[in-house]
């Protein structure tokens, strides 16, 4: 008789322990599931084109209007029932990791807790369900919104304007390099057309300097991880456009030359871009303004708890110095005395805007981000938000402190560290890597920090706790990075199959990237029937 019909076979992996305490690994079940952790085949192969979950009624024979473009062939989108669909796209959602499940320890990608509240007042009659096309008039509300949260980001930086429209942190880049453009160009400096990059800043930094139509050029870093002052003033010159820095920097510490620095590229007739998505770690400590910044975008969701883009609506509003504010994009809001508020569009350029590079977008921006973001800026405060800044700064240097003697961290000596630890594959057993303890972070439960970014470190590991995390749940994850990190450094060979636990197992991920299957088609009735 067959006492194992599942399929599944276990094997004793420590025998020597003895049978009361000897561990066991589940090779197979029969249907492919962990226990609750079910496994989902494509929706594809779940559902038939041949039937579906709803009753339609037969469509009259009408006029074709399609001309030559009508569809000769079934159309072979999957018919599912409504119990399948549910629970198809369910126990797909078990097999993501959110922040609403644990830590999620991505560097120089902020993930922190978005709090219930903004998601209570962006549904709010009046935010969520208006037009771009109403009239001002009948939405005074939301312009308030929009205006009161472009006065607290421009407060923040101590700039002296905001471009509310731009969509992303890489799309309020290229604002602020339009605006720098526009700028040189009303000055009779056209000509001016390279733009420096620290090998610190961030990846986007000098493609969109190249997107804009500017010559990009390095400037290195210096060993403690800083952008080399004396080689960046030895570059300046008649050429140079501006400077993009990114500040705190990818190494996670803080450029503390920056004011030095602002005032030697204007002093050359250059600008300063400042990349503001890790704003997050100095908000309500340092003002970028204060240093020399013209333009900065910020990128809502990192430092004010809108949800990340993640392909979806991002924001990344632009704060403008006075030189170059005149040249920011519209439209833009204006309150007047009396508390109406209008929007100042393109209709106005040629009488009050003239020097304006024009519009970023077809409308005024995200609405839900800005509702969201203002609400968590009213909630905290300026001295809730100063903390927000101590506390991400203060669990980033626990992460950094509490690891340093397991994996290597090679800014360690350069001082506390801003919102990110940063650490390298330097000290691991020959043959394992970064992606090693990557793979085996995710067998704990946890998804892996940013790997092998920044670029100026070799295997870089980036960890960013932010200020939402507790000691227990730092505690929880030092613990299991450290535990994985011990492993590699032993040579413990089943970390280079990791992970183990997981719904999928390792991928040949430069294959995937280089060859994916992108498109389900039906196997071949031969590898059916295998």
């Amino acid at each position: 008789m067959n006492m194992n019909p599942s399929g599944w076979r276990p094997e004793i992996v420590n025998p020597e322990k003895g049978a009361d305490h000897a561990t066991f690994e589940i090779f197979r079940t029969s249907t492919g599931n962990k226990a609750l952790m079910l496994e989902e085949a494509l929706i594809f192969e779940i559902g038939s084109d041949e039937t579906t979950g709803v009753d339609l009624p037969e469509i009259g024979a009408g006029a074709n209007r399609l001309g030559g473009l009508s569809r000769e062939r079934p159309i072979g989108l999957p018919g599912l029932s409504e119990p399948e669909t549910v629970r198809h796209y369910t126990r797909l959602s078990r097999q993501n990791y959110a922040i609403d499940l644990g830590l999620f320890p991505l560097g120089s990608c902020t993930m922190k807790h978005n709090p219930r509240l903004n998601e209570k007042m962006a549904r709010l009659p009046g935010f969520a369900d208006i037009h771009p096309l109403q009239p001002v008039e009948t939405v005074q509300g939301a312009l308030g919104v929009i205006n009161e949260l472009a006065f607290w980001l421009i407060d923040l930086t101590g700039m002296h304007g905001v471009a509310m429209s731009p969509k992303a942190g890489a799309h309020g880049e290229l604002c602020g390099m339009l605006a720098i453009k526009a700028a040189l160009e009303a000055r009779g400096e056209g000509h001016r057309k390279v733009v420096l990059v620290p090998e610190s800043a961030h990846g986007t930094n000098p493609a969109t300097a190249a997107f804009a139509g500017f010559t990009v050029e390095d400037i290195p870093a210096t060993a403690e991880g800083r952008v080399d002052t004396a080689a960046l003033k030895a570059r300046l010159g008649p050429d140079i456009a501006a400077v993009m820095i990114t500040n705190p920097n990818t190494c996670g510490l803080f450029e503390r030359d920056l004011k030095t620095i602002s005032d030697a590229v204007h002093a050359a007739g250059g600008y300063v871009y400042c990349d503001g998505a890790n704003f997050n770690a100095i908000v309500g400590r340092v003002r970028p303004g204060d240093l020399g910044i013209d333009a900065m975008h910020i990128n809502l969701h990192k430092t004010f708890s809108t949800p990340h883009g993640g392909g979806g609506p991002g924001s990344g509003p632009v704060v403008l110095s006075e030189a170059l504010s005149p040249f920011g994009p519209l439209p833009f809001t204006e309150r007047y005395a009396d508390g109406h508020i209008t929007l100042v569009e393109e209709d106005t350029v040629g009488e009050r805007h003239p020097d304006s590079f024009g519009r970023m977008t077809a409308f005024h921006g995200q609405m839900g981000m800005f509702t969201r973001a203002l609400t968590y800026i009213l909630s905290h405060g300026g001295d809730g938000l100063r903390q927000v800044a101590e506390d991400a700064v203060l669990n980033a240097n626990y992460v950094l402190r509490s690891l340093e003697d397991v994996l290597d961290a090679p800014f360690a000596g350069s001082g506390p560290c801003m919102h990110e630890a940063l650490f390298s594959d330097d000290n691991l057993a020959d043959g394992f890597s970064t992606l090693d303890v990557a793979k085996g972070l995710i067998d704990e439960g946890f998804h892996p920090m940013t790997v092998y970014f920044p670029l100026v470190v070799h295997g870089a590991m980036l960890v960013e706790p932010t200020e939402t995390e507790s000691k227990a749940a730092l505690d929880q994850f030092i613990g299991a990075l450290r535990s994985v990190a011990e492993r590699a450094k032993a040579g413990d060979a089943s970390l280079k199959s990791a992970p183990h636990f997981a719904p999928r197992a390792r991928l040949d991920e430069t294959q995937a990237a280089r060859k994916p299957v992108l498109t389900w088609r039906e196997p071949p009735l031969a590898q059916a029937a295998e």
